[in-house]
């Protein structure tokens, strides 16, 4: 399949890797917002990749490709409706980059858009395509630790300042807030993935005196869910040098401990089970210190669901879910009170 890369910011390199390291997937063309950096990208990808790169001139000229099989979206957030409105208008299926937009009723939008469409939007909740991840996820379905009665969510990173310098990072107009839709999505993503719909929350979203930004870089929280488990969440982009993000998940039968690329399971009735091993998740003064791999997955578990014409491990109705409860969560910070999650 042909792959298209639109946005070659932060994280194009690890888009890059991935796609020269998947199978059957091939890089077809870039664009930027700039034609000097979408040239010199695609150049750099010609020289690591060995074949030819194709470098767009504009989104018009790359919504008339025939030969594209879908695109992955790595733009901020910001600049996507106009993009999905061209490639929905094409018929080209979007693989996105988190969040999906800047506020869940914009986000609802790009989903009902490439719904009524029939256009196929996944989301890279890389997250979710870690081994330890899918593990846990079959522990839970399996019923290994029973009914999950309480969870713990920990985001403990560290960005220097320099990285909220950038124009419009941690931002509400560009990035929609700070570390809750930005890096903690992620973690949120996938206890929603193993816990099921949040049901309500109350919040406290503040910025330290670590970091000179609009939005927080702090935020902490209450939760139950719609199965009936209640949990707290704390994460941080103002916890120096920054530490791995984990979930806890305790249960009727046991519980289970996932830290980066590390799974425990402790059952009650006697036994413990690792999984994995420690790996770098970008917790750190570098971003994006964590393999490729994760996104490889994804990518290509995107490229079988067109050809087979499935779900993905990540769809665009998945990630309402958690844009849902940052929205809750921003609301209930505003207000001081407890708020319900409008999943719908």
């Amino acid at each position: 399949m042909k792959a298209v890369l639109i946005g070659l910011g932060m994280v194009a390199d690890t888009h890059l890797d991935a796609l020269k390291a998947a199978q059957g997937i091939t890089l077809h063309g870039v664009l930027a917002r700039n034609a000097t950096t979408t040239l010199a990208f695609a150049d750099k990808a010609a020289e690591k990749l060995g074949y030819l790169v194709k470098a767009y001139e504009d989104l018009s000229g790359l919504a008339d490709d025939p030969d594209i099989d879908f695109v992955i979206m790595a733009t901020p957030p910001d600049s996507r409706a106009e993009i999905v409105e061209a490639l929905t208008a094409a018929q080209i299926p979007i693989l996105m980059e988190k969040p999906l937009e800047r506020t869940l009723q914009a986000a609802r939008e790009i989903v009902e858009r490439c719904s009524a469409a029939r256009i196929p939007l996944g989301v890279v909740f890389q997250h979710r395509a870690r081994n330890v991840s899918q593990k846990l996820k079959k522990v839970i379905e399996e019923g290994v630790i029973g009914d999950i009665v309480s969870a713990e969510l920990r985001i403990p990173w560290w960005r220097a300042q320099s990285y909220y310098d950038a124009p419009g990072r941690g931002t509400y107009s560009r990035d929609g807030g700070g570390v809750m839709i930005t890096q903690a999505i992620h973690t949120l993503d996938l206890a929603i993935w193993f816990l099921g719909p949040f049901k309500d929350i109350q919040a406290l979203m503040h910025r330290t005196k670590l970091h000179e930004m609009e939005a927080e870089d702090w935020a902490g929280a209450v939760f139950r869910t719609k199965n009936g488990a209640v949990g707290h969440i704390m994460a941080t982009t103002a916890a120096y040098p920054g530490a791995a993000e984990s979930i806890i998940l305790n249960g009727t039968k046991g519980a289970a401990h996932l830290e980066a690329g590390t799974l425990t399971i402790a059952q009650i009735d006697g036994g413990t089970l690792t999984y994995g091993k420690d790996v770098s998740t970008g917790g750190g003064a570098d971003p994006m210190a964590f393999t490729h791999a994760w996104h490889q997955g994804i990518i290509e578990d995107f490229a079988t669901s067109i050809r087979d014409k499935v779900s993905p491990i990540a769809s665009g109705r998945d990630a309402l879910r958690a844009h849902a409860v940052i929205d809750a969560m921003q609301r209930s910070s505003a207000s001081g009170q407890r708020v319900e999650v409008h999943t719908s």
